[in-house]
């Protein structure tokens, strides 16, 4: 599957920092990649209503990172997948009485124009769950080997308690992990089942569903299964970063980790598990469910800049739950006429200063609201006639495109 069209970035002179993030499942910050390259694995849409600012804080949290990143020397492979076989893009399709696949389609056309827009450097590895059929049902047939696998009623389950760290992703007990299991998609209550939490692998035909052939029969795979399988093939065991929101914590990234433990006999799925914070809207966390959705696209359509859209994200950290208000918007909108004033003057202070510091906030588990504040230092410097370097104005504006996607 193809993604969207890259944004060249222009190196920038000297080398970034390493980065540190913070990684959910130690509750520590570190440095993410410590080698010449760096791989990466963003848990990707279900394309069934894309795109509202919550998917667009995450995607352009981990833009900036995988931007870092490449400021920093490093050769990025960056994988991200599409769940375009899962039971809400297959209700929404009933509901509408359109087909699944043209949905799915549809609305992740939808999302790459969201993402362009938003000038996000698309994946390396762009793939859709229909296509990762013949890895999925492998890495279960490994799971199988194992003896991790067992039959309720024709559908395939994974026995979480096959992985002794089960749970050392999220650190939840298992009452809340029963109570998050049942919110987000899983079945704790089918009769039949092991244990509560065992998840679906594979899901056998039923009428009027999608299904493919597998040697269990005809049917699709379950969610984690896929993204288990996708990384596993794309980056290996033991990638840098697994990301997503912090809504992915639990169930999806505790069973991928668990799922690959299992498979592979290897203790790391990832090396970081790190994830964005929950986008609100009208006192409630913006989700499709409760319909409270500021879409990317509406945005788009109404001309608003995309610099503005990302800055307004920039002036919270990635991790922290935050509320969208229009308010935001306006004042990133202004944030944004008064830095392209700046560097439209003819000189301004030495921007050199500038560029170490908003790269060492970036460094610092992606602070880019501490990197807003490194600009606005100069800006307001600037246009308050101070400086005399001719190369300034230029060296901010690239630093701004290069390292915050925000073009000046």
């Amino acid at each position: 599957m193809d993604a969207w069209a890259a944004d060249d970035i222009r190196p920038l002179p000297g080398r970034g920092d390493p980065v540190r993030l913070y990684d959910t499942a130690t509750g520590s910050v570190r440095v993410a990649a410590s080698a010449s390259t760096a791989s990466l694995y963003v848990c990707g849409i279900t394309p069934y209503d894309a795109t509202h600012l919550g998917h667009a804080a995450t995607y352009v949290a981990f833009d900036v990172l995988n931007r870092a990143w490449q400021d920093a020397g490093l050769q990025v492979s960056y994988v991200q997948n599409v769940t375009d076989i899962d039971d809400p893009l297959l209700e929404r399709a009933a509901q509408t009485g359109q087909h699944w696949a043209d949905l799915a389609a549809e609305q992740t056309d939808l999302f790459r124009a969201d993402m362009a827009w938003l000038r996000v450097l698309p994946p390396d590895s762009y793939i859709a769950a229909a296509d990762a059929v013949a890895e999925i049902t492998e890495l279960i047939g490994r799971l199988k080997d194992a003896s991790a696998v067992y039959d309720v009623g024709g559908d395939l389950y994974f026995s979480v308690r096959s992985d002794p760290s089960f749970g050392s992703i999220s650190g939840l007990d298992d009452a809340t992990m029963r109570e998050l299991f049942a919110e987000r998609g899983g079945d704790p209550d089918r009769p039949g089942k092991q244990d509560p939490l065992d998840c679906l692998l594979w899901r056998a035909e039923r009428p009027g569903e999608p299904a493919w052939p597998s040697p269990y029969g005809s049917g699709r795979p379950g969610w984690h299964i896929e993204c288990t399988a996708i990384a596993l093939e794309h980056l290996g065991s033991g990638f840098d970063v697994q990301g997503g929101g912090s809504d992915l914590i639990f169930p999806h990234h505790e069973m991928c980790a668990s799922e690959a433990h299992v498979a592979t006999g290897k203790p790391s799925f990832a090396q970081n598990y790190v994830h964005a914070g929950m986008m609100g809207y009208q006192g409630e966390k913006m989700s499709k469910s409760l319909g409270n959705l500021v879409f990317a696209a509406a945005l788009r359509r109404g001309e608003t800049d995309p610099g503005a859209v990302r800055l307004a994200l920039y002036t919270e950290h990635y991790r922290a739950d935050r509320e969208w208000t229009d308010g935001q918007l306006a004042d990133a909108s202004h944030r944004l006429d008064r830095w392209r004033e700046a560097v439209s003057r003819p000189a301004g202070p030495d921007a050199t200063p500038v560029l170490s510091g908003v790269r060492e906030r970036l460094a610092d588990d992606l602070d880019t609201p501490g990197a807003l504040r490194v600009i606005d230092e100069w800006v307001a410097a600037t246009l308050a006639g101070e400086g005399a370097d001719a190369s300034a104005p230029g060296l901010v504006r690239q630093l701004a495109d290069t390292l915050l996607g925000v073009r000046l």
